[in-house]
């Protein structure tokens, strides 16, 4: 479980200055203790850091998964000994909702699969894809339903689950808090189409931060979908910035997961609100500490 001081800190602070631990103030060699809430990095929301750094530092600070980041660095994560939690596949602009993408959709999935089999990774990315003139809700689930279907026996087959991922679409501010037109905005649909398709290798990626800005009650849609759930990101709220800042009450919320016995990832997908190093920081209360390397 997590600790209980830790959860009472972070439930009652104010939101601090500076989104870091400073090297003075780390434990040396610091590591993660508890293994029960596992969070990766999703890649990508560090730019411009290269790949093989962010690997390194994952490491140093005791990440154990990582996740959005290119292929061709696969090799290097696992070697390190770092596990890919999540695999990409085809992106959330062309989805399986129009038929038109069905071929390119499809095609990506079984790579992502053939991908996540060859480097030990248990997860592939999918989405349903933005909204197509002429195509409604219905028929568009309808859509997805029939692609998927054509996929989830190569999945089933090599052990892997493909998770499909809600995305609000209310957020314009930036192209990455929100994806207006985004047809797979409502919860109820993305659960739907994966009850509907009917196979263990069909879930749900539920991204907290989108989920309360579609829905809301958080505490009840977890309790309800957690048996359907097989990856969780988190970010702050509103800003999409590190988790302990903005209005959600992640120590709450991953103390409920915790409860719920999910065995999974939470990835990390947050802009850093400082240096890249730094945005690591909020992590140290849940058994992570960080600190900005132009301190060493």
């Amino acid at each position: 479980m997590i600790k209980a001081s830790a959860l009472a800190a972070l439930a009652t602070a104010a939101v601090p200055a500076r989104a870091q631990l400073s090297r003075k103030a780390a434990t040396p060699g610091y590591r993660i203790r508890n293994k029960r809430i596992r969070q990766s990095i999703m890649g990508w929301t560090f730019n411009p850091m290269p790949t093989e750094k962010l690997i390194a530092t994952c490491v140093h600070i005791g990440l154990t998964g990582i996740e959005g980041i290119n292929r061709q660095f696969y090799p290097a994560a696992r070697k390190a000994g770092l596990e890919i939690s999540l695999v990409g596949s085809h992106g959330f602009a062309k989805g399986p909702n129009d038929p038109a993408n069905h071929a390119m959709c499809i095609g990506k999935l079984t790579d992502g699969i053939d991908a996540a089999k060859q480097f030990g990774a248990r997860r592939v990315i999918t989405f349903v894809g933005m909204e197509t003139p002429g195509i409604d809700r219905d028929q568009a689930m309808a859509n997805c339903v029939k692609a998927w279907k054509q996929v989830v026996g190569h999945a089933e087959k090599n052990g892997i689950t493909i998770c499909l991922e809600h995305l609000n679409s209310v957020d314009d501010s930036h192209p990455m808090k929100g994806h207006p037109g985004y047809q797979g905005d409502d919860l109820d649909f993305c659960i739907g189409a994966i009850k509907q398709v009917g196979s263990p290798s069909l879930k749900l990626l539920f991204d907290i931060y989108h989920v309360q800005i579609m829905h809301g009650d958080l505490e009840a849609l977890i309790r309800d979908n957690i048996d359907i759930t097989r990856h969780f990101q988190i970010a702050g709220l509103s800003a999409r910035k590190e988790p302990n800042l903005g209005e959600l009450n992640y120590p709450y919320l991953l103390n409920l997961i915790d409860s719920l016995n999910y065995k999974g990832w939470i990835g990390c997908e947050y802009h850093p609100n400082q240096s890249t190093i730094s945005g690591l920081g909020w992590a140290s209360e849940y058994g992570i500490k960080a600190w900005d390397v132009s301190d060493d």
